[in-house]
């Protein structure tokens, strides 16, 4: 143990050379001040005591660093990173977040301490400090004939998955392959002649000239001059001339050459590489020697065909469904055989959680168009299911166009008036639009991100993922997070080309696009439905309102209007809150009672909610079903916040309970940042049970008539309103028997012995 320069720090260092001296001066888990990770020999730390500790080699590193893998700067030492507190640093070799010092180059690189060191060492093939590491073999399934990686992590060498080949093990602290670390400096390759290539990281971001993908982290043999880059995988798998896969009948050769080529499977540009079929008389990328013959995307409800030339004859329209760019059918692309539908390669591939591979043609989709008829009794002479079983409802439902006759009764789907074909029920009042009965049971949609498809329901109460509108309408659930998405913004967002009232052309709806909508004149909008020929755009919320509208005080169905060619000015005002109408907006209006309306003040505030509904909450909140209610001349208590139900709320007729609509969807178990322990929600509490009734937020005594949170470990309570205040302070625990990661981590590691206490 000796002492030493003090590196910036205002009080003299010890080096510690072995581990024993390391525990003697720690008084806990300690980390280095530089790097930030925990502290190991050899290592400095304060004679003073003060907890600054220092690895050697953080505190070694030289405040400029040539490093071989990016000859043109120097890396240069800094304190914290050169950049603003919101923005987050990334080490560019691990791939993890940089808050302490790092190395760093004015073209964008970063590295923590380590990984810089160590990455120079790689490139100086000094090893040493992998030598006790010892080596794990590739994980490989022999079951099918497939390696199927079980490890999720990537190496970051190549950003392969570490399982794939011999790796060391993950206790170095650095996610490699023994071939990564093992790499010749310089090669010659056949796709460049011109100059040797040197292992190098990717600076300046440039893709693959073999695969075309484009990779921030990890090595890349480079030549800076010419701007040519391959990553470490494809410059070993490019020397195997014959690649076979199981997505296409024939092998494909590698044909490599200087110049530019059109991809015949995806459409797209690729140079230097390519590989060939002669059979097919195809060039393709060496990724697209195993594009999938059949996917099942959620940007269609049928499966999808990978085809290298379509007949154009074959397709009304030849735009992509996702982008609306033209799809040149000499190319490759995907296809619906059900449907005139077509994509590009590069759209419907660009996202991986958003289609799934069909490996067996014949196996029958279990999610493709279940629907959700579950028997025709009678069809009419075109085909047309006349008398069905719904799984909606108990009754026979029969087939109407006669709709005219109906004009005051509403669909138990949509809850809007009927005006177009509907089945009807002979035994009691229950209609359907026919676009509401053939909804699928499931349905996979490009706006969401969980992986399962989501599931049509009815009967609940919710609030629209997409245009938040409160309602109990049909609507489309997704079991992994729960969220509802009406039935309305499910059609609207559906894929294709969409005609509006208002407008002569189709309208395609761009996802990136921001703009202002015509309808609301609201600008900023993102994601549009757009008009290719003219600048015409609708919100998606303002595109699926309801073409009529029974509104409360007027006897007919009110039309949605697109312009009031009215110029005198005073029949500009909104005849319901006879407030002033901008005439260049949409409105409601009646042509026979010349009423005019704006959108919202018709639509009020619950639109898509029907009154008088029945439906059933969780066994914890009440255990009979309740009915929607608005009450008008008194006003009960909540059961639940004790508050008067001025609003919606929800209403139990075989007892006297009543619920706010916001207190019926309060989660039972929470984790708040006031309390250590999980808080349970309780409907009523005994006195008896606490010393304190005061709310440990807001210090007021809690009516334990009503609700309130309460832990069952101390005796502590809450108020409802202030542990729910703000949405951060919390978080909802959705199972109960599911230990919390973070709940009561002991700084004691183990107990050795106990007394009698």
């Amino acid at each position: 143990m000796e002492e030493s320069n003090n590196y910036g720090h205002q009080h003299p260092l010890l080096l510690i050379l072995n581990q024993d001296q390391l525990i003697r001066n720690q008084s806990g888990v300690t980390h280095c001040s530089r790097c930030g990770e925990e502290v190991s020999v050899p290592c400095f730390c304060c004679v003073e005591h003060c907890g600054f500790y220092l690895h050697k080699a953080c505190a070694d590193a030289p405040l400029e660093l040539n490093h071989p893998f990016h000859p043109h700067h120097p890396l240069v030492l800094l304190q914290n990173p050169p950049y603003s507190s919101h923005l987050r640093c990334v080490c560019d070799f691990c791939d993890k977040t940089c808050k302490k010092f790092i190395y760093h180059c004015s073209c964008g690189l970063d590295f923590h301490i380590k990984c810089a060191l160590f990455t120079f060492n790689i490139a100086e093939n000094n090893l040493k400090e992998l030598d006790h590491f010892a080596l794990q073999l590739p994980l490989i399934s022999t079951s099918n004939g497939d390696e199927e990686l079980e490890d999720v992590s990537k190496c970051f060498g190549c950003w392969e998955p570490l399982a794939k080949y011999a790796h060391f093990s993950p206790d170095c602290r650095f996610n490699l392959h023994e071939k990564c670390a093992k790499l010749p400096f310089k090669l010659n390759h056949k796709c460049h002649h011109k100059h040797p290539l040197t292992l190098q990281f990717n600076s300046e971001r440039l893709s693959c000239k073999i695969c075309q993908v484009t990779r921030r982290r990890g090595f890349v043999y480079g030549c800076s001059p010419c701007k040519f880059v391959v990553h470490i995988e494809c410059v070993s798998e490019s020397l195997d001339l014959i690649v076979e896969d199981k997505s296409h009948e024939h092998p494909f050769t590698l044909f490599t050459r200087r110049s530019s080529f059109i991809c015949d499977a995806c459409g797209t540009e690729g140079s230097c590489a390519s590989y060939i079929c002669c059979t097919c008389n195809i060039m393709v990328h060496k990724k697209c020697t195993s594009l999938p013959r059949i996917i099942k995307s959620k940007w269609h409800d049928h499966r999808l065909f990978h085809k290298y030339f379509l007949s154009i004859e074959d397709f009304r329209v030849l735009d992509c469904i996702m982008c609306h760019d033209e799809v040149n059918t000499e190319h490759g692309s995907y296809y619906c055989s059900k449907c005139t539908v077509i994509f590009h390669v590069k759209c419907v591939m660009k996202d991986k959680d958003s289609y799934e591979i069909v490996e067996n043609e014949d196996e029958k989709s279990t999610d493709e168009s279940v629907s959700s008829i579950t028997k025709v009794l009678e069809r009419n002479d075109a085909g047309e299911a006349t008398v069905i079983e719904h799984f909606k409802h108990n009754h026979y439902l029969i087939l109407s166009d006669r709709v005219g006759e109906y004009d005051d009764k509403c669909c138990g789907g949509c809850l809007l008036p009927i005006v177009a074909s509907f089945y009807y029920c002979t035994q009691c009042d229950f209609f359907l639009h026919k676009v509401c009965v053939e909804l699928p049971k499931v349905k996979h949609v490009w706006h969401h991100r969980c992986r399962p498809p989501l599931v049509l329901i009815s009967n609940e109460v919710f609030e629209c993922v997409q245009c938040l509108w409160l309602s109990n309408a049909f609507a489309y659930k997704c079991e992994e997070c729960e969220t509802r998405t009406c039935f309305r913004c499910i059609i609207a967002l559906t894929p294709g080309a969409r005609t509006c009232l208002g407008h002569k052309h189709p309208l395609l709806f761009y996802s990136k696009y921001i703009g202002r909508c015509v309808a609301c004149g609201k600008d900023g909008i993102k994601g549009l439905f757009r008009c290719k020929d003219c600048d015409f755009s609708l919100d998606h919320k303002c595109f699926s309102l309801p073409i009529t509208f029974q509104y409360k005080n007027d006897q007919h169905l009110l039309s949605l209007t697109y312009g009031d060619d009215n110029s005198y000015s005073e029949s500009h005002f909104c005849d319901v809150c006879e407030e002033s109408r901008d005439p260049n907006l949409w409105f409601y209006n009646c042509a026979t009672c010349d009423i005019s309306a704006h959108i919202n003040c018709v639509l009020s505030e619950y639109p898509f909610l029907k009154l008088g509904s029945i439906f059933k909450l969780r066994e914890d909140v009440h255990e009979h079903p309740l009915t929607v209610v608005k009450k008008i001349y008194y006003y009960p208590n909540c059961g639940k916040c004790g508050k008067p139900c001025f609003d919606l709320a929800f209403e139990c007729t075989a007892c006297n309970f009543i619920i706010h609509k916001k207190c019926a969807s309060l989660p039972r178990i929470i984790r708040s940042k006031w309390h250590d322990h999980r808080l349970f929600l309780q409907y009523f509490l005994r006195i008896e049970d606490f010393r304190v009734l005061d709310c440990i937020i807001c210090h007021d005594e809690v009516n334990t008539e009503h609700s309130s949170y309460y832990c069952s470990k101390c005796p502590v309570i809450f108020h409802m309103e202030c542990v729910m205040k703000y949405k951060d302070s919390y978080a909802i625990v959705e199972n109960e028997d599911e230990e919390s990661p973070d709940e009561s981590v002991s700084s004691i590691t183990k107990v050795l012995e106990r007394n009698d206490a």
